[in-house]
């Protein structure tokens, strides 16, 4: 899955590499800036050297202007890298999608797809984004801070240690509670996209029958099922930084206490056996506070991560889907003639299913007959159709055109040879010459008005504002 996910960084790859660069960049500065202010506490304001203190301060501008410098970098780059990661990762899904199989689209469901490419990208740039600053700068930070404090008082430093454990058990097992639930959030996104988008389709449907309420309570189920699995997994989440913060103040509260009383004691008074000087103190206060604050931001991380991971296994399902639906080794190209033949065809949507949309379904049509297949709604014409032109492959027996197996063709080839009509049109956003250039793009206008007069459609067409030029939007009729 994850190689899957980053081979899509593509161009993006140094901007992803550099990005840390600069969080560390940043990190540093802001490392050297409590001991600077240490310093100037016990040289500058203790010994009374107002020199010191213009100098250290002017010191600490200039380190503070860098690492600001760092920050926008960092900032900068991270958004470039993570919106492109998403552009990639959409792109590549949508044009493996066009490859699909019926059977493929159908297995993950239209709603499902539009939820993959739309809630789930916006997840991974989010993710990807903080793991880019957050996951790199807050380690680098942990790290720098604890060594600097280990420079200062290694026994006050232990409290550090000691925090720094305990929390990372509670993130530990933040991830394996936490992770399990968003994969369940995301499955109740595809029911709630699944329903808008069946609304929406059929709203003359629904309108016609008078199911409006009926519509309204499937979505409001659709909505509470959602608002349910959020409350109670967010109810888990919030429990992380009231922990985090709590112990943030023991640690404030042990470090100043036993802060104060080597500073106030000195060597001789103290059970540390540590002298430890006011400045240093402050310093070690400034860095509590950071180490645990970062750890606080590696929290957010590892929630991002958390429910980022199951958008990222979700989209890695969709460019990973092999289509069952292949080209042989050695295609045919030409299609020999029109003849149709159904050889003991049997079919199912549904692979579990106890019995098959089509059974044992056997005719031959010569070339140039015309028949008509009458059956009632749902009693598979449509189904038996959609095998001629290799739409969906047989569950065994088989469909030959032209004296052929479907299955020995090339694709294209076949369904350019093969034209289905579909029972219901559709059109798609643009002029109506685009939408006749569908199934050929290269086609002159000419060629189209001739299809048109076939199709006895060019008296309406002309009798548009702009004739063939005329817009129309998705869905028009």
């Amino acid at each position: 899955m994850l190689k899957t996910l980053m081979a899509q960084i593509k161009e993006f790859k140094w901007v992803s590499i550099l990005t840390p660069v600069w969080m560390i960049g940043e990190v540093i500065c802001e490392m050297i800036i409590p001991k600077l202010m240490g310093s100037l506490v016990d040289r500058g304001i203790e010994g009374g050297d107002l020199t010191y203190i213009f100098r250290t301060g002017l010191v600490m501008l200039v380190v503070a202007l860098i690492g600001l410098l760092f920050g926008i970098l960092g900032a900068f780059f991270g958004a470039k890298a993570s919106a492109g990661f998403a552009r990639n990762l959409r792109k590549t899904m949508f044009d493996h999608i066009q490859t699909f199989s019926f059977a493929s689209i159908d297995r993950f469901s239209t709603s499902g797809l539009v939820t993959r490419l739309t809630t789930d990208v916006t997840n991974i740039q989010n993710a990807y984004q903080m793991i880019l600053r957050m996951a790199m700068r807050a380690p680098a930070s942990l790290v720098i801070a604890l060594a600097m404090s280990f420079l200062i008082s290694v026994k006050l430093s232990l409290i550090y240690l000691v925090a720094v454990f305990f929390l990372s058990l509670v993130m530990v097992y933040m991830m394996r509670t936490v992770g399990p639930m968003f994969q369940k959030v995301f499955k109740r996104y595809d029911e709630l996209n699944e329903s808008v988008q069946e609304n929406v389709s059929a709203i003359r449907v629904v309108k016609a029958y008078v199911r409006e309420d009926h519509e309204i309570s499937r979505f409001e189920k659709a909505v509470a099922g959602i608002y349910q699995m959020f409350v109670q997994t967010e109810g888990k989440m919030v429990t992380i930084f009231p922990i985090m913060q709590g112990t943030v103040y023991v640690c404030i509260l042990l470090i100043s206490y036993f802060g104060a009383k080597m500073v106030v004691g000195g060597q001789a008074a103290s059970s540390f056996g540590q002298v430890l000087t006011t400045g240093d103190l402050m310093s070690l206060l400034a860095y509590c506070m950071n180490i645990l604050m970062n750890l606080m931001m590696l929290s957010m991380v590892f929630v991002m991560i958390t429910m980022s991971a199951a958008s990222a296994r979700r989209i890695a399902e969709v460019i990973e889907e092999q289509s069952t639906m292949q080209n042989p080794e050695n295609p045919l190209f030409v299609v020999a003639d029109g003849s149709v033949t159904f050889d003991r065809v049997c079919f199912s949507y549904n692979k579990e299913a106890e019995e098959p949309v089509l059974q044992d379904i056997s005719f031959h049509v010569n070339a140039g007959e015309m028949i008509g297949i009458i059956g009632g709604t749902g009693s598979s014409k449509s189904t038996l159709v959609s095998l001629i032109s290799r739409l969906y492959d047989t569950d065994s027996g088989s469909v030959q055109v032209g004296g052929r197996d479907v299955r020995e063709y090339d694709l294209e080839a076949l369904r350019n040879q093969v034209s289905v009509v579909l029972q219901k049109n559709v059109l798609f956003s643009g002029t109506i010459l685009e939408n006749l250039r569908w199934g050929n793009k290269d086609a002159g206008e000419e060629e189209c008005k001739r299809a048109a007069r076939l199709a006895c459609a060019d008296e309406f067409i002309e009798r548009m504002p702009e004739g063939y030029h005329t817009y129309i939007e998705q869905g028009g009729s």
